[in-house]
């Protein structure tokens, strides 16, 4: 578990570093709010595409051959992308980046392949402080690495330094990560089973719960992903050094939970009603961002949108991994992400437009009044999987 953490980190760590800087990189090419973040969205649009297929082919031919797979496609996607000169070129390394994006179902399905179903959130809980993690330093890193100054932001030395922590990744999973998924296992899922991701959903109503749920959920935070930059720009005058160093403010609480609290929390509460939680702390927050006037309720906003995230990730994971069984549980993790990049997708072609025509505070009040039914979508999941275990 140690080796897929540490894995996980370098990954996202790589990752992270540019977030704060494609939406300036677009706005220096030209590009309105309307175009920038459809461009942050065509990397979801590619992962959707493709995280089922990767999630299969960790079942059929392991975990480890997928994960260096995609961590060098997205080394690919990093060296394109420190080198693009217009638009087009951005959306290349994102689009790339996207399709090559099976490093988060592969690593969920190796850490519930190694966990025993009642420490399932604890692991999946490492893997999304991990993750966190990464996005928490990331951001942060390539804010400095990149200058305050939008019109001298040096955009080559982060996309370097992300290339570089891809290889290193891709090192660690060769010479030290073992395979969970062994040939044993993987010999069941050789059997003609090929349910794609809507069969899967058709199949398991409780599992199509909670990917509802979690799409939704992934539409606010995907809003808040998309705008946050071109907000922070607009309304504050903030550089991308000031606006990675929030970025990382805002990470550090979702590491935090997802590090310690959630696994002391979850054998008392249970995950249905941690991820409740999280849903209507996430819902407080973007309400108080919307209407706040002033840059500390802002933050408190945000404050509460990563206490949402932290406790919701890890329990939704865990109560998505219990849907699976042993030969298919990287399909059930690639359909469960392929609800997550659906909002990640879908959300951005629309938040830059929402931003420009009705205001800085709208589409953070929308994405309130959509992900507030998630709440419900969870309660009636766990409702309907104790239905079906009464005899």
């Amino acid at each position: 578990m140690r080796a897929l953490f540490v894995v996980c980190v370098i990954d996202i760590l790589g990752f992270g570093i540019l977030i704060p800087l494609v939406p300036y990189m677009a706005d220096r090419f030209g590009a309105a709010p309307e175009l920038i973040t459809p461009i942050l969205g065509a990397y979801s649009l590619s992962q959707l595409i493709a995280a089922p297929f990767w999630g299969r082919l960790s079942d059929r031919y392991g975990r480890r051959p997928i994960l260096m797979t995609s961590l060098a496609g997205a080394c690919a996607s990093y060296v394109i992308l420190g080198l693009a000169h217009n638009l087009w070129w951005l959306l290349l390394s994102r689009v790339l980046a996207g399709f090559m994006a099976g490093n988060l179902a592969a690593a969920f399905a190796y850490a519930s392949d190694i966990s025993a179903p009642e420490h399932r959130a604890k692991s999946l809980g490492m893997v999304g402080a991990a993750i966190g993690i990464g996005f928490m330093l990331g951001p942060a890193i390539g804010g400095v690495l990149a200058g305050e100054d939008e019109r001298t932001a040096n955009f080559a030395l982060p996309a370097a330094v992300s290339t570089m922590l891809s290889l290193v990744a891709i090192a660690l999973v060769y010479f030290v990560l073992p395979e969970s998924h062994r040939e044993e296992h993987r010999a069941a899922h050789r059997e003609p089973v090929r349910r794609n991701a809507l069969q899967l959903l058709r199949e398991r109503p409780i599992l199509r719960f909670i990917v509802s749920g979690a799409f939704l959920v992934t539409c606010s935070q995907s809003i808040l992903e998309s705008i946050f930059a071109i907000w922070a720009m607009n309304r504050f005058g903030f550089g991308p050094r000031t606006v990675g160093l929030l970025f990382f403010c805002l990470a550090l609480i979702p590491v935090v939970l997802q590090g310690g609290l959630v696994r002391l929390v979850v054998p008392r509460f249970g995950e249905a009603r941690i991820a409740i939680a999280g849903i209507l702390s996430y819902v407080a927050g973007l309400m108080l961002i919307a209407y706040s006037s002033h840059l500390p309720l802002a933050v408190a906003g945000l404050a509460l949108c990563g206490v949402g995230s932290g406790l919701f990730s890890p329990t939704a994971s865990a109560l998505a991994s219990k849907q699976a069984t042993q030969r298919d549980r990287g399909a059930v993790m690639g359909t469960y992400q392929s609800g997550l990049s659906l909002a990640r997708a879908v959300i951005p072609f629309a938040s830059g437009a929402v931003y420009a025509a009705l205001g800085p505070s709208a589409p953070f009040a929308a994405g309130a009044c959509v992900t507030l039914p998630a709440a419900w979508l969870i309660w009636n999941s766990q409702r309907g999987a104790r239905t079906m275990a009464t005899p």
